[in-house]
């Protein structure tokens, strides 16, 4: 994960204009998974009233108090929308204070459109988005006729995206790296499945994202959030967790997602 501009964070932003899709999850693993490479990572939960990013980091903390352990925890700030408007200054002074201390800087969004999600988007170096394997969750990238695979609309995100990349142009930063992932796949391999992923292959193309079928549908991640831990942190000795050929499938799944993410920043 290399940034063109020196001394400054690489700024992951986590959105999708649809709730649901696993966008917590995803950010604290990639923390997680950063924070291992001896990144300096900072979270910064824009979904502050939903709070699952915040509730993640929380109970991991309440984790390492019970059980007198130290698990990597990157340094966590929350903000909920304000019927003013009224933090978009602080949150602004935010980001530039930590551009100059971290490495990498993981913004989770809200899952509808308010002024925290657009203003997270005026910051990406990496816009990642996590969606579902079916057409409900293609339709924030595009309206496709399901018998002639004919694109009827595109989708809200993706136009949204587009304004995003041209207000990053102007200001003069790099092309944003947009990469959409699958993320809660079935772990069946179903004709539906494979449908939604042939087709965002295709979309891929024209909207100028990479695809990546990402990360299955598995109970371990729910049952680790209550601990606030991740599949990586499951080979510590001390925490005294039995490693399941699930939990190492996982593991590899997020190794490969993370190596596709930034593979275009290497």
């Amino acid at each position: 994960m290399n940034n063109t501009e020196t001394s400054k964070a690489h700024i992951i932003v986590i959105g999708n204009e649809k709730g649901g899709t696993g966008k917590s999850t995803l950010a604290m693993h990639l923390a997680i998974k950063l924070m291992q490479e001896n990144y300096h990572v900072a979270v910064i939960d824009l979904d502050g009233r939903q709070g699952s990013l915040t509730k993640y980091v929380n109970n991991r903390r309440n984790f390492c108090s019970k059980h007198q352990i130290t698990l990597l925890t990157p340094v966590h700030y929350v903000f909920e929308p304000l019927s003013d408007a009224g933090n978009i200054e602080e949150i602004k002074d935010l980001i530039k204070e930590l551009r100059a201390k971290f490495d990498a800087i993981i913004i989770d969004t809200p899952g509808s459109k308010n002024y925290l999600f657009e203003l997270a988007h005026q910051y990406p170096h990496t816009l990642i988005t996590p969606i579902g394997d079916s057409l409900v969750d293609l339709s924030s990238i595009a309206d496709i006729d399901p018998n002639s695979n004919e694109i009827i609309n595109t989708g809200c995100y993706a136009e949204f995206v587009w304004e995003t990349k041209k207000h990053l142009a102007s200001q003069g930063l790099p092309y944003l790296n947009w990469v959409v992932c699958g993320n809660k796949i079935s772990t069946i391999r179903s004709h539906n499945k494979l449908s939604v992923f042939a087709k965002l292959e295709n979309l891929s193309k024209l909207y100028g994202f990479r695809f990546t079928e990402g990360l299955k549908d598995r109970v371990i991640y729910k049952e680790l959030f209550l601990d606030g831990l991740t599949v990586l942190d499951l080979s510590r000795e001390d925490l005294h967790r039995r490693m399941s050929i699930s939990h190492l499938a996982a593991k590899m799944e997020l190794n490969s997602l993370v190596e596709f993410i930034f593979a275009k920043q290497c």
